[in-house]
């Protein structure tokens, strides 16, 4: 219990350090960084199985939350350049699965989950409940976030610069208002539970997330009442943060080298398919090529929202698309990775 404390102080004191520094995913990282440090240098870094689990079902519910009645009404309107979206990403995650693989020692599930185009708080500790290494999966997803929010807005304004950006009227996101209370909170919390241990216990891989994840959606739609406090997700991030930092080893440092030609390989590989898939979606989907290359941008729904306003591209849309992208990457693309790795030598 000492060695749980003494890990828990340290990782959230981090967190909240690089969460103050406005660090993306500084949650996350500063427990992730300062637990494999204690880790590597001590004994001390321990957590149980459980907070795994926790963070999953805390992961998946947070999602859901973010789903809204309105995205629905939106869906017959975006399913075509969803299904490019989504078939463009599935092709680069597999593609660069097997590229990451070969040109470093990853194991085949950590390799596949380095290119997963999921988030930097989720994704990680996915790939350690499927086997994988966490914390190499870490680096990797924080690597497409930084490109993500740093790079691809400026190198999209670059090749979009000529071109006029239509403002879609009469297509707004409608979010749920109204003040929450401590029962919706409570109610949300009893349905992610159940519902991930439920999901926990089916041996479906990540069925802690999964089936959090669809039980308050199905809560959020039905009856509108799913809600959890943003204290919450960043407890869930600095969850997953000691969880994969505690089973970093001074090995795991010292291969850290070896990932650089992946990152570099993951990181052309999303531009390449930003410019493709943006480029077939503004073709077919009738989309601006600003639009459309933002919505294939391997960075966060919230971030897209302020990164597209910023850019001059008022569409909701795009965040739906977004929504869209995290709900299938999250709870498809692992079971689709599980499947293929059992093909693999």
């Amino acid at each position: 219990m000492v060695n749980l404390g003494i890990t828990l102080v340290i990782g959230t004191l981090f967190g909240f350090l690089f969460f103050k520094l406005k660090v993306p995913g500084g949650m996350m990282v500063g427990a992730l960084l300062a637990v494999s440090v204690l880790s590597v240098c001590t004994d001390f870094a321990y957590m149980p199985s459980y907070a795994r689990v926790a963070a999953q079902i805390t992961a998946g519910a947070f999602i859901a939350c973010t789903v809204e009645k309105s995205d629905l009404k939106r869906l017959p309107y975006i399913i075509k350049p969803a299904a490019i979206l989504l078939t463009g990403m599935l092709i680069l995650n597999i593609a660069m699965g097997f590229l990451i693989h070969g040109v470093t020692d990853l194991d085949w599930v950590t390799a596949f989950m380095c290119a997963v185009p999921g988030g930097m708080s989720d994704t990680p500790i996915i790939a350690a409940d499927m086997g994988g290494n966490g914390g190499k999966v870490a680096v990797m997803q924080f690597a497409r976030l930084l490109t993500g929010i740093g790079l691809f807005p400026s190198l999209i304004l670059a090749v979009t610069k000529q071109e006029k950006i239509p403002q879609r009227e009469g297509r707004g996101r409608v979010t749920s208002g109204g003040k929450k209370n401590p029962a919706e909170f409570a109610l949300t919390a009893v349905v992610a539970g159940v519902c991930g241990v439920i999901g926990k216990l089916s041996g479906v891989p990540v069925g802690a997330l999964l089936f959090a994840l669809i039980g308050v959606i199905v809560l959020k739609l039905l009856f509108d009442k799913a809600y959890l406090p943003m204290w919450m997700k960043r407890a869930a991030q600095v969850l997953s943060g000691c969880y994969i930092g505690s089973s970093v080893t001074y090995q795991d440092v010292a291969e850290l080298k070896d990932l650089i030609p992946a990152v570099i390989l993951l990181l052309l590989g999303y531009m390449v398919t930003c410019l493709i898939v943006g480029g077939i979606m503004a073709k077919v989907c009738g989309m601006s090529r600003r639009e459309s290359m933002l919505a294939a941008t391997p960075a966060g729904a919230s971030d897209m929202a302020l990164i597209s306003a910023d850019l001059g591209v008022q569409s909701p849309d795009l965040i739906v698309l977004q929504v869209v992208r995290m709900l299938v990457v999250i709870s498809v693309f692992p079971q689709i990775i599980n499947l293929l790795v059992h093909f693999l030598p």
